[in-house]
């Protein structure tokens, strides 16, 4: 094999085209058989195959930067930069991260994770290259999905201003996880399929290759400059070179000649250039081709039928919230759901399948989504905005200026709060108590289990003010789903009673807590548990009272220590001049590496083994 010769990009400088080719058709079998394995970001990585070798042909990384936006697509570039013998490893506890890692390698230049930060941090870069009196080249590589973001248009806009020398890959596939959406996309659209110029560049090229040699190739020359000005009359606006970019394509993002003979055209091109390709997600794949949001994120599957092997009987919490949402919807005509490019993976997809003219998905936009809710809120609508606690924080001016200050009626669906596996630390939720329980007027739930966060959502939408529900990735505790009831705000919930020590918990640690509160009731210690149910406002009268009873008590949270639920309790009991000795369980001041949540959870001492251990200690030792 081919690939087995290649260490580093500089070994891909050797290889002639069919080489090439055939060296990325191995690169393909390879991310299938090993994400069939590990799960992992499939249909992004195998869409841009043939542009990662076409890149680094052309370019001379390390010493060229090359930043991947989002870096869920960057597979092959990991394996092409001497790390194929590990990329089994690949999204593993200690293995391979999922995205551009600087500790990870020195072809990694910047860590991404979330979307549209590439041309800001290439810019970034390049113009730190100009001051230091360096050379080399800088390459920002970002997919239109991205490019709709509002951070790309700021970078998209000072880049043009600044001049610098930029190269930024425009990856086509008109994806974003699900198909794109918004007016830019259809704007990018109608560059890609505007059949007079296509088919004017196409047959006029195709007549001119037939020209002698001593006439087509120099007249091909002319033609790519006059061709310019005639795309600018067939394509009206076009909006990059306006922006002050030097445009170039679209290109057929899998023709490896075409890539190649592109890239080493404008890869030192005075100022920002923009080189639009066109890629299919999960090419090569044929179960990726037909279905790309459905194998954007994958876990284990079959590679020779595409069927996924996990298949969970249990619900997660993202499916409960859906379905529920669609219910309560059906109900009441106020309610309309807000989706910033993540339909299926919030749950919203049956809403827009069974709503489609209440459900809106803004694109990569969340600070547009909050606020967009914040006035439909005003005008007596009930909007729900469900997003990622990871995306939630880019939108955090939002929340705090344009609901939590005019009190308006929006609640937040905290989808992937706490630990969320092998994604790792860029899509981690473990900040979401503490930032939201700081804003006022913000009510903030957490549901120990899949049938309260009907409850809660129910009772978050009977609400005439901002609230926010966070709950887990992943499959619920198997619970039977019963009536939701409204909840009283701010109150808590004894799970368990017990005058050994109090076990005060909020959202699915609760529900360990009480798991492992039974098991040491065996052992002959007797804890009571408390579900908070609410973080804030906090149940100062029953959690007080408990408080009062006990000489020790111990929190417990999915989320870091520094301003969550923990510091609630010890605020209140401070308020009420209580000398109760409180221990604060949760997550370390520290990001938490990638791997399955369970182990992440055991390590962490929060899995009901390790917390059961820890109780055991703390109020028996």
């Amino acid at each position: 094999m081919i690939l087995d010769t290649i260490h580093s990009p500089a070994d891909l400088k050797r290889l002639s085209l069919p080489e090439l080719k055939t060296l990325a058709g191995e690169v393909r079998e390879l991310i299938i058989d090993t994400v069939s394995k590990t799960g992992g970001h499939l249909a992004p990585s195998l869409g841009v195959v043939e542009l990662t070798v076409a890149l680094h042909y052309a370019l001379d990384a390390p010493a060229d930067k090359l930043v991947w936006d989002v870096g869920h697509q960057a597979y092959a570039h990991k394996i092409l930069t001497g790390r194929r013998e590990r990329f089994a490893t690949i999204r593993t506890h200690r293995g391979l991260s999922g995205f551009p890692k600087r500790a990870e390698s020195e072809y990694d230049c910047f860590d991404t994770g979330h979307a549209s930060t590439s041309i800001s941090a290439a810019l970034g870069m390049a113009v730190a290259r100009d001051l230091a009196g360096d050379r080399h080249r800088v390459v920002a590589v970002i997919g239109d999905g991205s490019l709709a973001g509002g951070m790309a248009f700021e970078a998209l806009n000072h880049a043009g201003q600044l001049k610098r020398n930029l190269l930024v890959v425009l990856n086509d596939n008109r994806m974003a996880i699900s198909k794109r959406v918004g007016s830019f996309g259809q704007y990018l659209t109608r560059i890609t399929t505007a059949p007079a110029y296509t088919s004017f560049e196409k047959g006029l090229w195709d007549l001119l290759g037939k020209l002698p040699g001593d006439l087509g190739q120099p007249t091909r020359v002319l033609f790519r400059r006059f061709r310019e000005g005639f795309k600018n009359l067939i394509v009206p606006g076009l909006t990059f070179e306006e922006l002050g970019y030097h445009y170039e394509g679209p290109v057929d993002g899998h023709d490896l000649g075409a890539l190649v003979e592109i890239l080493q055209r404008v890869r030192d091109l005075p100022g920002p250039t923009l080189l639009h390709v066109l890629t299919v997600k999960g090419k090569g794949f044929q179960p990726a081709e037909s279905d790309a949001e459905r194998f954007h994120g994958v876990c284990a599957f079959d590679p020779e039928t595409g069927d996924f092997r996990d298949r969970k009987e249990v619900p997660s919490y993202t499916e409960v919230f859906g379905r529920s949402l669609v219910e309560f919807a059906k109900a009441d005509r106020r309610i309309v759901a807000v989706t910033a490019a993540m339909p299926e993976g919030t749950g919203l997809d049956c809403f827009r399948r069974e709503i489609p003219e209440r459900f809106y998905d803004v694109g990569i936009a969340e600070q547009h989504a909050l606020t967009f809710a914040a006035g439909m809120a005003s005008r007596g609508l009930r909007p729900v905005a469900a997003i990622y606690s990871t995306f939630l924080q880019r939108g955090y001016d939002q929340i705090i200026h344009d609901i939590a200050l005019q009190k308006l009626p929006v609640v937040l669906a905290v989808d992937r709060a706490g630990l969320v596996g092998e994604d790792g630390p860029t899509h981690h939720g473990p900040f979401d108590l503490s930032y939201l329980r700081c804003i006022p007027n913000l009510t903030l739930l957490a549901p120990r289990d899949e049938d309260q966060l009907r409850s809660m959502l129910l009772t978050a939408l009977a609400h005439d003010g901002p609230s926010a529900i966070r709950y887990p990735r992943g499959s619920g505790f198997g619970v039977p789903l019963t009536q939701p009831a409204a909840l009283a705000i701010g109150t808590a919930e004894t799970l368990r009673p017990g005058g050994d020590g109090l076990v005060l918990a909020a959202g699915v640690a609760a529900t360990v807590a009480l798991q492992a509160a039974q098991d040491l009731a065996a052992e002959g210690l007797d804890l009571e548990v408390i579900d908070a149910r609410f973080i804030k406002p906090i149940d100062g009268e029953l959690i007080g009272d408990a408080l009062r009873r006990h000489r020790a008590a111990c929190t417990v949270e999915e989320n870091v220590l520094a301003g969550g639920f923990g510091a609630a309790v010890q605020a209140l009991a401070q308020s009420l001049r209580l000398g109760t000795a409180i221990t604060c369980l949760g997550l370390p001041d520290s990001f938490v590496e990638a791997g399955p949540r369970s182990l992440l959870l055991d390590l962490l001492g929060l899995s009901r083994g390790k917390l059961r251990d820890r109780l055991r200690a703390l109020f028996r030792g």
